[in-house]
C-alpha cells in the first residue's frame, strides 16, 4: 500500500521520517513492504556450499591462461568502473 506524505499523522510521519534518516516532503509517497526473513542454512548445508564453489572455482581457475598482476588489477578495475562509474581502486 502506498501512502502520500502529506496524509500521514504526525506520529506516522515521524516514524517513516526516523526509519529513512531524513525528512520526507508533502509531495513524496511512502511505500511500507514486510519481507520474511530467509531461512537459516545449517551448518553442514553451509560447509556443503562452499566445498562445491571452492571445487567450481578451481576447475575454472585451472582452464585460465595465466595473467601478470597488474593486467590482472587493471581488468578487475575495469570491469568495477564498467558497474561503478566512480569507482576508484586503492593504491
Amino acid at each position: 500500500m502506498i501512502h502520500k506524505a502529506k496524509d500521514l499523522s504526525p506520529e506516522q510521519r515521524l516514524a517513516v521520517e526516523g526509519l529513512l534518516g531524513r525528512a520526507i516532503a508533502e509531495q513524496e509517497e511512502v511505500s511500507i513492504r514486510v519481507l520474511p526473513q530467509a531461512p537459516r542454512v545449517p551448518p553442514e548445508r553451509r560447509r556443503e556450499i562452499i566445498s562445491g564453489l571452492q571445487k567450481h572455482f578451481a576447475r575454472i581457475d585451472a582452464q585460465r591462461r595465466p595473467v601478470p598482476c597488474q593486467e590482472a588489477d587493471e581488468i578487475i578495475n575495469e570491469a568495477l568502473r564498467s558497474t561503478r562509474p566512480r569507482y576508484q581502486p586503492l593504491h
